[in-house]
C-alpha cells in the first residue's frame, strides 16, 4: 500500500530500517516475550522487503534480462544464509565464546550486514514507471536514459513500441485494487496464489525443520548444524544463478512448470528413501541440495510471476497480499505440521509431510502450465496495461 503512495525507493529504506532495527534489538532481548516481539517486527520488515525489491526489479531492469535478474537477486538471500551459518559455527561454539554472548553477537552480525546493503541502496534510482504515474515524467526519462546507457545493446528498440497516455494519480483506491486482482485478473491471481502457497509450504516446512531432522534422526550435534547449512545454501543460490537465463529464453511457462514439478517429484523420492533409512546425514544433505537447486528458482519465480503480471498500480500490493497469504498458509502451517511429525519420531510420518509438500508443488506446476502468462522479453505494459492508461 505504501509502495504505491510514497514510491519504491523510499519503501526500500523504510523496510530495511525496520529489519535492521529489529534484528539489532533482538540481540538485546531480556526474555522470551521481548525476543518474540523483536522477531515479529523483523518478519514485518522482511515481508516489506519482498514487496519493495521485486516491484523495483521489474520496473528498472530491461525486459530481456528481467527473469534472470529477479531470480538471482532473490537467490542471493542464500549468500547471507551461508555467511550466517559460518558465523554461527564460531559464535555458537561454547569452546570459542560464551553461548549467552554468542547468540547475541550472531544477531548483531546480521544487522551489520544489513547496514552494508543500506549503503549500497543509495545508488538505486526510483522506479521511472512510478514517477510517470505520479507526475514526474522528467525524472523518469532521465533514469531510463541512464539505464539504457549502462545496458549492453541498449538504446533504440529493434521494433516500434506501442505508446500509451497516462493519467496522473496520487494513489489507487483499494476498491480498484480488489476488482483488478479478483475480477479482471482472477486467473493470474490463481497462478500467483498457487505458486506462493506451494513454495512457502515447501520451503518453510523443510528449511525451518532442517536442524530438527538432522539432530533427531541423524544425531548431528546442534553445534555442527552450520556445516550442513552451507551446501544447502549453495544449492539454493546456484539454482537461480545457473537456471535463471532459461526463464528468459525457454520462457516462464516452461521453466516454472519444470522447476515446480521436478522439485515436487524429487522431494517425494528423497522422502521415501529417508523413510526406509537409506540416507546418512551427508547423503540427505546432498539430496536436499539437489532438490533446492530446482526449488530455489521455482520459489523466486513465484515472486517474478506476481510482480510482472499485474498492472503497475497494484504490483506491489499484489506481491504483499499473495506473500502474506502464502506465508500464512504455507509458512505457518508447514513448520507447525512438520514440528509435530518430527516429534513423533516416525520417519513414515515425516515422509507423509514430504508427500504433502510434493503434491502442492506438482499441483502448482499444473496450474502454472495451464494459466501462466508468457511474459518473457515483453514490456510490463504489454503484459498488463496500467490502470492509469487512457482508453484513447
Amino acid at each position: 500500500w505504501l509502495t504505491d503512495r510514497i514510491g519504491r525507493k523510499k519503501l526500500f529504506f523504510v523496510t530495511l530500517a525496520v529489519y535492521l532495527t529489529a534484528t539489532a534489538a533482538t540481540a538485546f532481548s531480556w526474555n522470551l516475550a521481548s525476543f518474540a516481539l523483536f522477531r515479529f517486527v523483523t518478519g514485518a520488515g522482511i515481508g516489506g522487503e519482498y514487496t519493495a525489491i521485486n516491484s523495483t526489479i521489474q520496473e528498472l531492469v530491461p525486459a530481456r534480462y528481467r527473469g534472470r535478474t529477479d531470480l538471482i537477486v532473490n537467490g542471493s538471500f542464500w549468500i547471507g544464509a551461508a555467511i550466517g551459518a559460518v558465523s554461527a559455527i564460531v559464535l555458537l561454539d561454547p569452546a570459542v565464546i560464551d553461548p549467552e554472548l554468542g547468540w547475541r553477537l550472531a544477531f548483531l552480525t546480521g544487522a551489520g550486514l544489513g547496514l552494508v546493503v543500506f549503503v549500497m541502496r543509495l545508488w538505486i534510482p526510483e522506479s521511472p514507471r512510478w514517477l510517470m504515474t505520479h507526475g514526474q515524467p522528467e525524472r523518469a526519462l532521465k533514469i531510463v536514459a541512464d539505464i539504457e546507457r549502462m545496458v549492453p545493446g541498449g538504446g533504440e528498440p529493434d521494433r516500434p513500441l506501442p505508446k500509451i497516455r497516462l493519467t496522473m494519480r496520487t494513489h489507487t483506491p483499494l476498491r480498484e485494487v480488489a476488482d483488478t486482482l479478483f475480477h479482471a485478473y482472477r486467473s493470474r491471481s490463481l497462478v500467483g496464489l498457487s505458486l506462493m502457497v506451494a513454495q512457502a509450504f515447501f520451503y518453510n516446512a523443510i528449511f525451518f525443520t532442517y536442524a530438527l531432522v538432522l539432530t533427531d534422526f541423524f544425531a548431528i550435534p546442534a553445534a555442527n548444524i552450520g556445516w550442513y547449512i552451507l551446501p544447502f545454501a549453495a544449492g539454493n543460490f546456484l539454482g537461480p544463478l545457473l537456471l535463471g537465463s532459461l526463464f528468459d529464453t525457454l520462457g516462464r511457462r516452461t521453466m516454472i512448470a519444470l522447476t515446480y514439478s521436478v522439485s515436487g517429484i524429487l522431494l517425494a523420492v528423497s522422502g521415501y528413501l529417508f523413510s526406509i533409512g537409506v540416507f546418512s546425514a551427508q547423503t540427505q544433505t546432498i539430496a536436499w541440495m539437489v532438490i533446492f537447486f530446482f526449488a530455489s528458482p521455482a520459489a523466486s519465480a513465484a515472486y517474478l510471476t506476481v510482480s510482472e503480471t499485474f498492472p503497475l498500480e497494484v504490483r506491489a500490493l499484489a506481491i504483499a497480499l499473495f506473500y502474506a497469504i502464502g506465508t500464512g498458509i504455507g509458512g505457518v502451517a508447514g513448520p507447525a505440521l512438520f514440528g509435530v511429525l518430527i516429534d513423533t519420531g516416525s520417519r513414515s510420518s515425516v515422509f507423509a509431510g514430504y508427500l504433502l509438500g510434493s503434491v502442492l508443488m506438482v499441483a502448482a506446476a499444473l496450474i502454472a502450465w495451464r494459466y501462466c502468462i508468457d511474459a518473457e522479453c515483453k514490456s510490463l505494459e504489454e503484459v498488463a496495461r496500467p490502470l492509469a492508461a487512457q482508453n484513447n
